[in-house]
């Protein structure tokens, strides 16, 4: 079938071209192009005109061409290595992996009677079936949403049915938590769950028995680009989180940009990110952007962070080129004794989430010998978007450059270009042409879809200045959303789990300042009543677990001040205008 492309790669470099009429043989070209990213500008002005093919399809135009004769990574190369806390490995290679997502494929379409454009929830930790079921998704044609183990009972309620769920997929971690809530979802038509077969659980069906029946035949659909492929749910200043969609070609080919400039891995790589499968950084790094490269995803199951442990890791395992850890995490790491670790000066470490501080450039290169930390910006919505690279001078504490295919502008309220180092709003340019890797909508949100784009730009909701010579400084968030530890989260969230404590009658919830977390979420508590005479530290303890039992864990307040009536209300006055009081 006939394919308009605006891109191609020869071993020369990027050129234009019309037309191809051989769809692997174009995309083959771009996950091999191993052209090195000397020259910043000179890629900026190459991938200029960066557009997605008509038809995508990341299962069979990715992970089927490694897996074939065709590509450059050998069969005993892995694609996937993972290992756990008990002493546990497991190895796949591509082969492995296309095989085992069509056995699983036939299981979702045949056994689950799913069909094209159903939507699949996953709830996994790091377990290397979480690899397979969303290349099982996509082969399938399933738009697939991937959950922190983290999420309680209402957080799954609210997933299964504002998606519309037709299919749940989780583990021992997660199944009583959808237990509790799935016969309020009545639109769950199948359950599958990962671990020993239990006859406790009603109507659950098991994963290896079912992987056990089926087989790797299997057609996968040509899907178009801009057909949806994956839901993220994202937290907003005001009510509950909301869905991103990104299609096919958003995320599945539009992560390329991530591959290419934030990663900037070959097949000869191995990557290890730690981030939560139920986040977007798990597709920008151990999924999409790194299997688009043919590179092997490192993955590391821990119920716990022990900055110690992660450096013994990186030491035994030299074979990871590339180490993904969100600021926070990497504030702790530093503390440790890196010169004992003599590999980490040839690791490329990438931090993205939150901000990164210069002192925490500065204490990873001396601990390292020569080491140095990547910054990456990027959010659910998008790719990759804005980093600093190997090839660009680093200027400590700015967020680096525009990554090459990305228009990225600092504009006004009304998505008006501003000049150089005026403080204004982070936007994405999507006019006369749609950028690459951008989120098609929120949906059933027209009116949130519709307040961010203004004018010609996407606006990320972040702000910042662009100094003379092109370099973002990021300032913080135009709105009240919580950047902690690499979450997002929410007021809202935050101040509905408050509520439903008995001795909460009003609550107020801020963004406040940590020097490791970067920020932490703050409560402002009016108790009732009959808990005023309730000791404050007894109270305090008691409302933080209680908002862990709630919703996830990762969303309580750290910090909480519990205050009389009008204290309260001034606090409540000072969030609507984005203040913080003390």
């Amino acid at each position: 079938m006939t394919q308009r492309w605006l891109l191609g790669f020869k071993r020369s470099g990027l050129l234009r071209v019309s037309y191809l009429k051989s769809r692997g043989r174009c995309i083959s070209s771009f996950l091999v192009d191993n052209e090195p990213f000397l020259n910043y500008e000179d890629h900026r002005r190459k991938m200029k005109n960066f557009c997605v093919p008509q038809y995508f399809n990341f299962a069979k135009d990715v992970v089927d061409f490694w897996a074939s004769e065709k590509s450059p990574k050998s069969a005993s190369s892995p694609a996937l290595w993972w290992i756990d806390d008990e002493g546990r490995e497991k190895k796949f290679n591509f082969q492995q992996i296309s095989n085992l997502s069509k056995r699983l494929a036939n299981v979702l379409t045949n056994h689950c009677g799913l069909k094209k454009g159903d939507i699949l929830i996953v709830i996994l930790p790091r377990i290397p079936e979480w690899w397979i079921i969303y290349i099982a998704a996509i082969r399938a044609g399933l738009i697939v949403s991937s959950g922190t183990t983290q999420l309680r009972p209402k957080d799954i309620e609210l997933r299964m049915k504002s998606s519309g769920a037709k299919c749940i997929i989780t583990d021992e971690s997660s199944v009583q938590n959808v237990e509790q809530v799935i016969h309020v979802c009545a639109g769950v038509q199948s359950k599958i769950y990962i671990g020993h077969k239990s006859d406790t659980l009603s109507g659950w069906k098991n994963y290896e028995e079912l992987m056990a029946k089926s087989t790797d035949d299997f057609q996968t659909v040509n899907s178009k680009s801009d057909e949806p492929m994956t839901l993220y749910f994202t937290s907003g200043t005001t009510g509950a989180p909301k869905m991103a969609e990104h299609t096919h070609g958003s995320l599945g080919f539009g992560h390329f940009i991530t591959a290419r400039y934030m990663l900037d891995v070959s097949h000869e790589d191995m990557v290890w990110n730690i981030s939560d499968t139920g986040w977007a950084k798990a597709g920008y790094s151990s999924l999409f952007a790194t299997w688009l490269r043919g590179a092997c995803v490192f993955a590391h199951q821990t119920d716990k962070f022990d900055a110690g442990a992660f450096l013994e890791i990186l030491d035994r395992h030299r074979s990871i080129s590339c180490f993904c850890v969100p600021p926070t995490a990497l504030r702790l790491i530093v503390k440790e004794n890196l010169s004992k670790f003599t590999h980490l000066r040839n690791v490329k470490c990438l931090s993205a989430g939150e901000p990164v501080n210069p002192e925490l450039l500065e204490e990873w290169q001396e601990g390292t010998k020569g080491g140095i930390v990547y910054e990456a910006y990027g959010q659910s919505e998008t790719v990759f978007l804005c980093g600093t690279y190997p090839c660009v001078k680093i200027k400590p504490g700015s967020m680096g450059k525009a990554a090459p295919g990305i228009d990225l502008e600092i504009v006004d309220d009304e998505g008006n270009i501003l000049p150089n180092n005026e403080e204004g709003n982070i936007g994405v340019k999507i006019k006369p042409h749609r950028a690459v890797g951008l989120f098609t909508k929120y949906v059933d949100d027209e009116n949130r879809t519709q307040s961010v784009h203004k004018g010609d730009f996407y606006m990320t909701g972040d702000k910042a200045v662009r100094d003379d010579e092109g370099y973002f400084w990021f300032v913080g968030r135009a709105d009240d959303i919580i950047l902690t530890s690499g979450y997002r989260i929410g007021p809202f969230e935050v101040e509905s789990a408050l509520i439903e404590h008995p001795a909460v009658l009003e609550s107020a919830v801020v963004s406040s300042p940590d020097p490791v977390r970067g920020e932490v979420v703050k409560a402002f508590v009016i108790r009732t009543a009959q808990y005023k005479e309730r000791d404050e530290n007894e109270l305090r303890k008691e409302l933080q677990e209680h908002v862990k039992s709630i919703t996830a864990p990762y969303k309580y307040p750290r910090k909480m001040h519990i205050l009389d009536n009008m204290k309260a209300r001034i606090i409540k006055l000072c969030q609507l205008m984005h203040l913080e009081s003390s």
